[in-house]
């Protein structure tokens, strides 16, 4: 057994345990006494993928898991780095590591949720019943005494808060993606009515906010041009040589100079009703393909 003395309670290597062929250290403590945990390094490994992949994803969704309830960064609470080479770690990779993470059992299934794959799910449910449900004998004997009784009754008291917890992240995490998924519709709503009435500035507004989920709005010219070019391709029109006849034949009308410049591609589009057709049916396409 080894013990690893950080913020909230000694860590403690109690074993290892056989998972999907794969033996991997029983460890406890940390976010509480005797509380089972385990190693990014650990779920790294029974889910399949590299332990970059799962660093990256706790970082980049960092906001998602409470210090000290879901999460710890073992690199960055410890100066002990023979504790760490017991946990299975070396010398260069500890040197290598930004962070060093092990996670509660509410903090695992919060990084398997952030997965989102069906193997994720099988593999969650599988790992709480043959690792996180596996407890210490002890856990299950009657108290003898005052004390065990108060002690057994302050972890179940833990452990239905853990759950309370748990719930309420669940609950505002469904929040969330129902909000998100409100808004999925109302673009998706958005793009199928577009029709050939206000296209005009319909498809401008539209490419506006393609823009804007592709980084900004500088984007705009380039989506546009794009727009302009797939007309050409799917019509087999030429805008350019269609823009300059057009400004051509204003002069000829009389049209002052300043005018005949402000003439552009859409007022070319808007002399056809095909090509408004058409030009309304490629902006639908765009939208939908970067995924408004």
């Amino acid at each position: 057994m080894s013990s690893l003395a950080i913020a909230q309670t000694e860590i403690e290597i109690t074993g290892v345990q056989e998972f999907l062929g794969k033996e991997i250290p029983v460890i406890e403590g940390g976010f509480g006494e005797g509380e089972k945990v385990v190693l990014a390094k650990t779920i790294a490994e029974i889910h399949g993928v590299r332990l970059n992949d799962i660093q990256s994803l706790i970082n980049e969704n960092i906001d998602e898991f409470e210090e000290g309830i879901d999460i710890l960064d073992l690199k960055n609470s410890t100066d002990s780095i023979g504790s760490l080479l017991e946990l299975g770690f070396t010398k260069q990779s500890i040197a290598n590591s930004k962070n060093i993470y092990i996670l509660s059992e509410q903090g695992y299934f919060t990084l398997v949720s952030l997965m989102r794959t069906d193997k994720a799910k099988e593999l969650r449910k599988k790992f709480r019943r043959e690792y996180f449900a596996m407890r210490k004998q002890i856990k299950e004997q009657k108290p003898t005494c005052i004390e065990d009784l108060i002690i057994m009754q302050a972890q179940s008291l833990k452990d239905m808060r853990q759950q309370v917890n748990q719930a309420n992240n669940n609950a505002l995490r469904a929040n969330r993606l129902a909000t998100e998924a409100q808004e999925e519709v109302k673009s998706i709503k958005e793009v199928v009515s577009l029709d050939t009435t206000s296209w005009r500035s319909e498809t401008q507004t539209l490419i506006a906010k393609i823009a804007r989920n592709q980084g900004g709005f500088e984007h705009i010219n380039l989506l546009k041009s794009e727009s302009y070019e797939l007309l050409n391709k799917r019509f087999g029109v030429n805008l350019d040589i269609r823009l300059t006849n057009k400004r051509r034949r204003m002069a000829e009308e009389g049209v002052s100079k300043s005018k005949r410049d402000k003439a552009n591609y859409l007022d070319v589009i808007s002399e056809d009703k095909k090509l408004i057709e058409g030009y309304v049916s490629i902006v639908k396409d765009m939208a939908i393909k970067y995924g408004i």
